[in-house]
């Protein structure tokens, strides 16, 4: 009778407790395909970054990661999406910088506060840019051609891909650590940059490490300055290296849910993410797109977030105004 009534009673609270302690979603996230949010245009080289970390993700989730593309407006308009978007973790966003240089520029223009209506989960690669000059130049290091500008003001000309890009702002750097301003000549794209500085119409840029790389190794082309340390341009310093408080900056793909997603699926989210990333097959994939992978926390790249939100500020107070 006692044994009865011990086990009626174990059977009620095991009741309750199922009652009371639905599973929890990590133990059942993902359960259906997950949507990556891409800001740019198929082909390019976030979206083929976003699809090798995609692919990966799914044999690790074993779950379809499928990508979406919605370029346009500097990456505003697919993280918009994803800010509106439902909060349960099967949409995320990957994205270059430009999605908070744009609201740092003009936050009117922007329906979102990246660093309010954003979770950064992780900054996964990263695209070097460099400062290169003709190799037949008179400008052997970065300092020379700093001590010439100081003598010349306005006679360097700086190729960028386009007014508020990665470059733009990097020329402000430079200007900030040093004083020095180059003449901002915009270009469509990367291409047509690298082409005017071997043309001699621009005496310097701001492009990719990996599209000006193939000229440097043919001797066409020196690098006085890199983003970051790349092992094949060892002997090229970075700003920090040099003495400097600030480095100028590469271009970062990150990863991003809205705020507001349940950490039960951010713990699964995140270590997939971060597996994928630095699976064998995807770090050769993204190095033959010329960038690297590149993992930084998603606590550390919220700092850096902010630090260069912050930066880009400064720069609109003391820089002329854009598109002039």
């Amino acid at each position: 009778m006692k044994r009865g009534i011990w086990f009626l009673i174990a059977s009620f609270f095991s009741f309750c407790f199922v009652l009371w302690h639905p599973p929890l979603q990590a133990q059942t996230y993902p359960k259906q395909p997950i949507q990556m949010i891409v800001t740019l245009a198929p082909g390019d080289t976030v979206d083929l970054a976003g699809r090798a970390i995609g692919a990966e993700m799914t044999k690790i989730l074993k779950t379809p990661v499928v990508i979406v593309n919605k370029p346009g407006g500097g990456g505003t308009i697919g993280a918009e999406s994803v800010v509106r978007g439902k909060k349960d973790g099967y949409t995320f966003l990957f994205a270059i910088n430009g999605i908070y240089y744009a609201h740092a520029i003009n936050p009117e223009s922007v329906p979102y506060n990246p660093l309010t209506d954003l979770d950064p989960l992780c900054s996964a690669v990263s695209v070097p840019m460099a400062l290169p000059v003709l190799a037949d130049s008179p400008w052997k290091s970065f300092q020379d051609l700093m001590s010439y500008m100081k003598q010349n003001p306005g006679k360097i000309r700086g190729g960028t891909v386009g007014v508020a890009s990665a470059g733009f702002f990097n020329f402000e750097v430079i200007r900030m650590e040093t004083g020095n301003a180059v003449t901002v000549i915009p270009f469509k794209g990367g291409t047509p940059l690298v082409a005017a500085l071997l043309g001699g119409h621009v005496e310097t840029g701001q492009p990719t490490l990996g599209l000006i790389a193939p000229h440097v190794q043919a001797g066409k082309v020196r690098l006085l300055l890199t983003s970051q340390k790349v092992p094949e341009f060892s002997d090229v310093p970075t700003l920090k290296e040099l003495g400097y408080k600030r480095d100028i900056r590469s271009i970062r793909f990150a990863f991003y849910l809205p705020l507001g997603v349940p950490d039960d699926v951010k713990k699964v989210l995140v270590p997939a993410i971060e597996a994928a990333t630095k699976a064998p097959e995807v770090v050769d994939a993204i190095q033959n797109m010329g960038a690297v992978v590149d993992f930084v926390p998603g606590e550390q790249y919220r700092q850096m977030m902010a630090e260069e939100y912050t930066m880009v500020r400064e720069f609109i107070k003391t820089s002329p105004p854009l598109g002039k």
